[in-house]
């Protein structure tokens, strides 16, 4: 049976392979995770449709499908079709012997002492920890290359099928342990490469990352942006977060955070000015029904943008549990591509970095971004006065083919105003 690219959300086309979660060979039930998929919205597995054994892995780690196209090859044993008779040919059904005899070896290979496994290293080669697709490893295996000593250059740095025939190809008069990928331009993971830039390497742009700039160039070449920023008096609400974020921690056991306060004026906002709620459509403005807050959550080399639905039925409190969970969610990888779907107005919380003024990119189709910035202490005129308050540059990047001056102006006037209502005598957080 065929095991397709499935169609991970409403706007998605293509997925990128993360992870192989099985082997060729492998026996699988009906639902169980054959592959992590990460795509623009979500990382997601990919479940297999039916029971049986894995025959072909026809899609390495780091390339990127479209939907429907085939990633691998699954027998049920229950019918014949054109790929399962092609499989009792000779030769490829001895590939795939030879992917079990290397898995089942290097199985037990684990399980020998140190001085066992040197003795046998030239027919064993190295073992298979899972981090490595069966062709890598089979191709490792028979050259006998150190893949611990071969760089990846595939997503997250994993060692590719590439990887390894480069290495063959420019290095295999070379002993196991001083076979490594060329040096002439240092590739490093991703994620390692943000963590702890070196001068003078080169980041591989794959996965979530590639997915991120393409939106981005898309945003910008289709969404005429326009900016505009206003400063907000947060004192009272400072105060009103700081009165009630003990007691909130121990009853519910996670953070009041300002955002909450922030998300829940915006909703109102986009109650309120319903032109901000929409999006530019084939030539028509879109007009959506529900108040669905798109927030940023980044994790080192990826970002994530999941949705609170519905925000402007929420209370501070439900905004904040949601908060909690999308961002927990996101950073253990268990968002789900319903979690990112649906979004009609994005918030960036831009102020957890200490940026005090900055212009957004409009999360396409949407028609607009509110870029929330770090609350300070500054010194302001009131009444001829000066007084130390809490101050906030809230700033918002338009869709000019939607919005003009006046009604962003109104909503960010509305939002202002709202912030500056918070009290502690008369907000209620539930």
């Amino acid at each position: 049976m065929e095991i397709k690219m499935p169609k991970l959300g409403e706007s998605v086309h293509e997925g990128t392979i993360e992870q192989w979660l099985v082997s060729v060979g492998d026996k699988v039930e009906e639902y169980d995770p054959l592959c992590e998929v990460i795509t623009d919205k979500v990382t997601a597995e990919v479940p297999s449709s039916y029971a049986g054994t894995i025959t072909e892995i026809k899609v390495d780690e780091g390339d990127t499908v479209a939907v429907d196209e085939i990633i691998c090859l699954l027998d049920t044993g229950n019918e014949q079709n054109e790929f399962e008779q092609d499989q009792t040919t000779e030769n490829q059904s001895e590939d795939i012997k030879e992917d079990l005899t290397n898995k089942q070896t290097s199985s037990n290979n684990i399980q020998n002492d140190s001085a066992s496994t040197t003795a046998k290293s030239h027919i064993d080669g190295p073992k298979n920890n899972g981090r490595y697709s069966p062709v890598v490893f089979k191709l490792a295996s028979e050259n006998q290359i150190d893949l611990d000593q071969v760089v990846g250059t595939g997503f997250e740095g994993r060692v590719t099928k590439k990887d390894i025939e480069k290495v063959i190809k420019e290095g295999t008069n070379k002993s196991p342990s001083t076979i490594v990928a060329p040096k002439d331009s240092p590739k490093v993971s991703q994620q390692s490469a943000y963590n702890d830039p070196s001068p003078g390497s080169s980041i591989p742009v794959n996965g979530v990352r590639k997915q991120i700039a393409q939106n981005m160039v898309n945003s910008v070449n289709e969404i005429p942006h326009a900016w505009m920023m206003v400063e907000a008096d947060a004192t009272n609400l400072v105060k009103t977060r700081n009165y009630h974020k003990h007691s909130f921690k121990e009853s519910e056991g996670y953070n009041l955070t300002f955002f909450a306060f922030f998300v829940k004026a915006v909703a109102e906002g986009l109650k309120a000015y319903p032109l901000l709620n929409s999006s530019w459509q084939d030539s028509e403005i879109v007009m959506h029904k529900d108040v669905n807050i798109s927030i940023a959550v980044a994790d080192e080399d990826k970002l994530y943008v999941p949705v609170i639905k519905n925000a402007d039925e929420k209370s501070i409190k439900g905004i904040a549990r949601e908060i909690n969970e999308l961002a927990q969610k996101a950073r253990n990888k268990k968002l789900r591509s319903e979690d990112m779907q649906g979004g009609t107005f994005t918030v960036n919380n831009t102020g957890t970095f200490g940026s005090v003024s900055s212009m957004g990119i409009i999360n396409h189709p949407q028609a607009a971004i509110l870029q929330i910035e770090s609350v300070i202490k500054k010194p302001v005129v009131i009444d001829d006065m000066i007084a130390i308050r809490n101050m906030v540059n809230l700033c918002i990047s338009i869709d000019h083919r939607i919005l003009d001056g006046l009604q962003a102006g109104r909503f960010m006037n509305f939002v202002k105003t709202r912030i500056e209502q918070y009290s502690i005598e008369h907000t209620s957080i539930y």
